[in-house]
């Protein structure tokens, strides 16, 4: 009875994985070229709720306006591909830290806990989503200082670093070396705070990763090992960088954790979870996240 038993559960975990597995996506959009009209950009900003256009709008540069728009569009489009739910009735809200989820009611039946994260920096653009565990995404660009040294430019967020990191990262070699694992940190620290939920105040100096070669990554927060999260850091090409984090539902603050259909779970449906194939990036263009039937409204545009 107990093999019989324990054969039909792991048979249930393995379906719950092929199915969980649909919802870890990963997408890029490259805007470095695209150069909309000004009637261009219009018809991609309407395909967003009216409530959501302000937080395109409100910036004052093209490129952030640019990073803003695309960044709301992935997100309508990623729920819309993987739950089918349509464009017009996708309701996106924020907690009171500013991050994103998703209302769903019973849409979301095969997934525990869909959530999702985006981030942009430089020319790239990127969400990532998860079925059941809370998910991080963080691009950065790395930029060199113009105006100060690397050491002065980085002394800037020495106390956003444990005395481990901040050794790591000031005797990594040359003053690029230095940079690149400066930014290695940071953007792993980034995607952590932001799976959890919490705003810029959450004390970055507690979180402190390690790694083996930027493999096998892993976090320790206020010197206790987090083991029930993973962690990635990739290169996205021209000087940009992306991390993943990927972690429990019980790490999410307060406000997001209301968001969440089940904080807790089964030891063995969570590492289940915690272990699905992390995909690759798959690389989108704007107007790939236009919907069909918003496209059919006028004749002609060149997004």
């Amino acid at each position: 009875m107990g093999f019989f038993f324990s054969s039909k559960l792991s048979s249930c975990l393995v379906g719950l994985c092929i199915t969980m597995e649909r919802g870890v996506q990963r997408w890029v959009v490259d805007i470095s070229g695209w150069d909309p009209s000004p009637q261009d950009f219009s018809f991609a900003l309407s395909v967003l709720p009216s409530v959501e256009q302000p937080s395109v709008t409100r910036f004052v540069q093209m490129e952030d306006k640019k990073r803003a728009l695309v960044s709301r569009l992935l997100q309508y489009a990623l729920v819309n591909e993987v739950l089918a739910i349509p464009y017009d009735e996708i309701i996106i809200k924020r907690t009171l830290e500013g991050k994103p989820y998703l209302e769903c009611g019973d849409v979301c039946t095969d997934f525990p806990n869909f959530n999702f994260n985006a981030s942009h920096h430089g020319d790239y653009i990127a969400i990532a989503s998860e079925p059941l565990c809370l998910v991080g995404v963080d691009i950065v660009s790395i930029v060199i200082p113009q105006k100060e040294t690397v050491i002065e430019f980085i002394q800037n967020f020495s106390s956003y670093f444990s005395s481990f990191e901040w050794d790591s990262i000031v005797n990594a070699g040359t003053s690029d070396d230095i940079l690149i694992e400066f930014y290695r940190y940071w953007c792993l620290k980034e995607a952590y705070v932001k799976a959890i939920g919490s705003g810029v105040a959450y004390g970055l100096d507690r979180v402190e990763f390690h790694h083996s070669c930027w493999t096998n990554i892993s976090v320790n927060v206020e010197g206790k090992a987090m083991k029930e999260w993973r962690f990635w850091l990739l290169e996205l090409g021209k000087g940009h960088l992306v991390s993943i984090a990927r972690g429990h539902p019980r790490s999410a603050t307060e406000s997001y954790m209301r968001t969440l259909k089940q904080a807790e779970f089964d030891e063995e449906e969570y590492h289940a979870a915690l272990h699905l194939p992390n995909v690759r990036f798959v690389s989108r263009t704007v107007e790939q996240l236009i919907p069909v039937s918003h496209k059919g409204r006028v004749h002609r545009t060149s997004i």
